[in-house]
């Protein structure tokens, strides 16, 4: 039993433990007022909004910078410039270090990149996803090359990681210079409008260098990162959005890359047939119609949680589930370009099969592609290699692999997109699917060049070998005849087709060649 002193002293211990972890929590009131006058939430106060209530664990609370220069030992707040722990989301374990912009601007010195690079050495080696929010001022100024050489080994743990253990970046403020390089090594990228930023170069030293003149939001804000450069997955209108889809998100993916995404128990029937996929597709080959709206028809409950959706629009790409399961959705956009691939929407898919097969995601395949876009631009862009990443992430990608033709599938594009070449599992087609090298018009136009170039051929003689071409093979039965197509389906009976088809190969194996690693057209 303690004696009185030992009691006494022990209170006091406690009080001053209460006091420095007061200050480590609230360290600046003033500077935390200035974050909320801005729309945005503190490091801890967005921990706490993304994770359970109440399963937050704070790690490293009390660590301190040791930097001596520029009188920086006057001021060594409690937990320097970022917030790291870990907690559950909808009770499964994550990671997680939030950027403290109300500590020296959230810039990242030694001993802020040891706290995240800790945390994330935590989420590795329990197998579980890892999530930075992003809020920083850069580099520590004050620390010189030891804050760019923290930043180095913050990046060797993105990379040791990928593939691993999802990684999921928040950029909910400032993001600059070598700083942008670890959110781009992670799996998602997601930003708030408005108040967040990307860039390596800023406005000022843009003007200076190229005599450019261009805003923080034009250079760098969440739409031009979702919408130009593809930076980005998705923009979030605020904070609470932002962190609501990255819940929803982490839904569809597994803890790491030796499990498979959580199974949610359905609430669609898996023998739902949909009588409006029937007339989904119009008569007129050359009308376009929304690929979301066929896709929202087969997965459960019409969800489908698109990423990228203002980049590269001619493809979508996202998440859903069949029968609970979680799978990776590609699909060709024919309101958009009329569907063809170009080196955009062939890098966006490429990144996004990659990522699914990395961590287990079945991927189902809807394809309407008239071929590759022609031109100068796409050509000296380099669309053979960027096209050659689609190819090589179909074929590498090791997950079930399901492909439904819904109309055309021409040229070297119907090889591209997750065809039976490409070592998918189940290849179907609707009964207006056109499997052929090219459309009807292009082909006569070379096959009969020199009979249509005669004066002596008889009017509509064109037309006549057009309907020729496109009975012999502008239709799924010729590709069927060789099994390059599994099954002719009636549109309205592609929700259970595809979901027969995924528990069909929920237990594929594939045994591949041992190797280093493959060396993808990057």
């Amino acid at each position: 039993m303690a004696t009185a002193p030992e009691a006494e002293d022990f209170t006091a211990k406690l009080a001053l433990l209460g006091e420095m972890r007061e200050k480590a929590m609230h360290s600046s009131p003033e500077a935390e007022a200035k974050q909320h006058d801005r729309g945005k939430y503190t490091a801890r106060e967005r921990i706490e909004k993304l994770l359970d209530e109440g399963s937050f664990q704070e790690l490293d609370t009390f660590m301190r910078h040791r930097t001596f220069d520029f009188d920086m030992q006057k001021n060594r707040p409690w937990g320097d410039a970022v917030v790291t722990g870990h907690g559950t989301i909808d009770g499964r374990r994550v990671c997680v270090f939030s950027q403290d912009f109300t500590v020296f601007g959230g810039s990242l010195g030694e001993v802020m990149a040891e706290k995240m690079c800790k945390v994330m050495d935590l989420a590795a080696k329990i197998g579980c996803p890892v999530i930075g929010i992003n809020d920083s001022g850069g580099a520590r100024i004050q620390e010189g090359v030891v804050s760019l050489g923290a930043y180095g080994d913050v990046f060797v743990r993105n990379v040791m990681c990928s593939g691993v253990i999802p990684q999921i970046s928040l950029i909910m403020g400032p993001c600059a210079g070598g700083a942008v390089y670890s959110p781009a090594i992670t799996d998602f990228i997601m930003m708030v409008k408005e108040s967040s930023h990307m860039f390596i170069t800023g406005p000022d030293v843009i003007k200076t260098v190229t005599g450019e003149e261009v805003g923080f939001e034009e250079l760098g804000g969440a739409m031009t990162h979702n919408s130009k450069s593809g930076v980005a997955h998705l923009a979030a209108e605020d904070e609470d959005a932002l962190l609501e889809d990255t819940r929803y998100l982490l839904s569809f993916l597994p803890q790491n890359n030796l499990e498979m995404a959580p199974r949610v128990a359905p609430s669609d029937d898996p023998q739902r047939m949909d009588e409006s996929l029937d007339s989904m597709v119009p008569e007129n080959a050359n009308k376009p119609y929304d690929m979301r709206e066929v896709v929202k028809a087969v997965v459960d409950d019409g969800e489908f949680f698109e990423l990228h959706e203002h980049w590269a629009k001619n493809i979508i790409c996202g998440y859903a589930r069949l029968d609970g399961y979680s799978v990776g959705v590609v699909g060709n956009q024919p309101a958009q370009l009329a569907g063809v691939l170009d080196i955009d929407a062939s890098s966006k898919a490429a990144r996004f099969v990659r990522t699914c097969d990395a961590y287990n995601i079945p991927i189902l395949t809807f394809c309407d592609v008239p071929g590759f876009l022609p031109g100068t631009s796409q050509e000296w862009g380099g669309i053979i290699r960027h096209g050659a990443k689609l190819l090589y992430a179909y074929t590498e990608a090791t997950v079930p692999k399901i492909t439904v033709i819904t109309r055309k599938a021409y040229g070297g594009a119907y090889d591209v997109m997750a065809s039976k070449h490409l070592l998918a599992d189940f290849n179907f087609a609707w009964p207006q699917a056109e499997v052929a090298v090219m459309g009807a018009e292009g082909a006569v136009n070379i096959i009969y060049r020199r009979e249509l170039a005669d004066e002596k051929t008889p009017e509509g003689r064109r037309e006549e070998l057009m309907a020729d071409y496109k009975e012999r093979f502008a239709n799924p039965y010729s590709a069927a005849e060789r099994g390059y197509i599994d099954d002719v389906i009636i549109p309205h009976e592609t929700r259970p087709t595809v979901i027969n088809a995924l528990q069909t190969l929920l237990t594929k194996r594939v045994d591949q060649p041992k190797r280093k690693h493959g060396n993808i057209p990057l």
